[in-house]
């Protein structure tokens, strides 16, 4: 590849541009856990567009069915108008994924972003409560927009809202305090009214920290977050847009705690064929929006309702991909567990198919990365210092295709621990 293939992002495309920087070549076409750059060049994807491609790149079973809308003239803008596609994802959803789970949840299609879904959520618990503060966590990442980045831990993200982010406090993750799991302190915070922590309108949590370094809360942990947040009246929403959809087995990553959130946010995998879509879950008592008053002009988005809903029909409607995931998920621990093993100054942590190798030193982690790029494997890194390699391959990756990333994986950390 020339500069000149190069120049023309350089050139026009703004500064604010990310992923291009730690994977510099120009992609083509993609199928499957598989890239292709236009030079022909193959990458196993351990990235799946951050969570957005579950079921892989150009799934033949979602493909087929939004050719098939598509070629038959099927509404593709709707806003929030009733459409035959809303209505089959809705028929779905409630068929496969809420009544099964003995879930009773109002749906709500906000714009498609998550955190779009974050932001509805946020201020659907403000209006139900009337209260105004949401308690977040340390290491929490939950979007870009104002709102979403007032409950999101990390500083550099927080830095560029550019305006105070207020109506929000941290409490500790689990994990996060050496000597205590930080419920006690939170607990005694909510009731001494000296502490200085009003009470808050909902907390907001993730039950696997992805951005924030792949950190794992325990299903006990969980279980004693809901307990608190019922027991004082306060609304807890579970951020499930990265998560979500299976990524931890289930297909939501809160169902192996027992726990039913007030609040559910989705969005990424949810619309199965990478397209933008993102849902709000309530429990019904809590839709007290007045029409309109959450609107966005792209919460019609019904290309990706087709292909939400020829997912969740094609691999929800038994237990075997949540078996598969579950089944990978292990094998990609003993993989790394096996690195950590070999090399000082590693470990590991995950649950499903988001799994975390963890350096001691920050900086061998974007090493790793990117001598596994090299050698054609897409794998990103998070954690407050980047410290984290974060493997996110689809959940539809097949055995043999992990285990040669994890070879790639492996390669790398020698280069990178060894200095081969």
């Amino acid at each position: 590849m020339t500069s000149m293939d190069m120049a023309i992002f350089d050139h026009v495309e703004s500064n604010v541009r990310g992923y291009c920087r730690s994977w510099p070549t120009v992609f083509d076409t993609a199928s499957g856990a598989w890239l292709h750059d236009e030079s022909g060049r193959d990458y196993l994807d351990f990235f799946a567009g951050a969570g957005a491609l579950n079921y892989g790149h150009n799934n033949p079973v979602l493909k087929r069915s939004l050719l098939e809308y598509l070629s038959g003239d099927g509404i593709t803008h709707g806003l929030d108008m009733s459409t035959v596609a809303k209505r089959e994802l809705l028929e779905t959803l409630q068929r496969t994924v809420l009544m099964p789970r003995g879930l009773d949840y109002k749906v709500q299609f906000p714009g498609p972003t998550g955190a779009n879904a974050v932001e509805a959520a946020l201020k659907l618990a403000r209006k139900v409560t009337g209260r105004t503060d949401i308690l977040n966590f340390t290491n929490a990442f939950h979007g870009m927009t104002l709102g979403a980045l007032a409950v999101t831990g990390n500083a550099g993200k927080r830095a560029g809202a550019g305006v105070p982010l207020s109506h929000s406090a941290a409490m500790p993750y689990d994990g996060y305090l050496d000597d205590s799991d930080g419920l006690e302190w939170m607990e005694r915070a909510l009731d001494d009214t000296s502490s200085g922590v009003d009470l808050p309108a909902a907390v907001i949590v993730e039950t696997v920290q992805g951005e924030g370094g792949v950190n794992v809360a325990r299903p006990e942990w969980l279980r004693r977050l809901s307990e608190l947040c019922a027991a004082r009246g306060i609304l807890l929403i579970v951020d499930d847009v990265q998560m979500g959809c299976g990524r931890t087995g289930p297909f939501f990553s809160f169902e192996s705690a027992g726990i039913t959130p007030d609040i559910v946010t989705l969005s990424k995998s949810i619309g199965g064929y990478g397209l933008p879509m993102a849902l709000v879950l309530m429990r019904p008592e809590l839709d007290q929006w007045a029409p309109g008053e959450h609107n966005g002009t792209f919460r019609g988005n019904n290309p990706a309702f087709v292909t939400a809903n020829t997912a969740l029909q094609h691999y929800w409607s038994d237990s075997g991909l949540e078996t598969a995931t579950l089944v990978k998920g292990e094998q990609v621990q003993r993989a790394l567990s096996g690195l950590s093993a070999v090399h000082s100054g590693l470990s590991t942590r995950g649950r499903g198919l988001v799994q975390g190798l963890v350096f001691d030193d920050a900086s061998s982690a974007g090493k790793v990365s990117r001598v596994a790029f090299d050698h054609g494997l897409l794998v990103e890194t998070s954690g407050p210092q980047d410290e984290v390699v974060k493997l996110l391959p689809p959940l539809t990756i097949t055995a043999d295709e992990l285990d040669h990333g994890l070879e790639i994986l492996a390669a790398a950390v020698d280069v990178v621990c060894e200095g081969k």
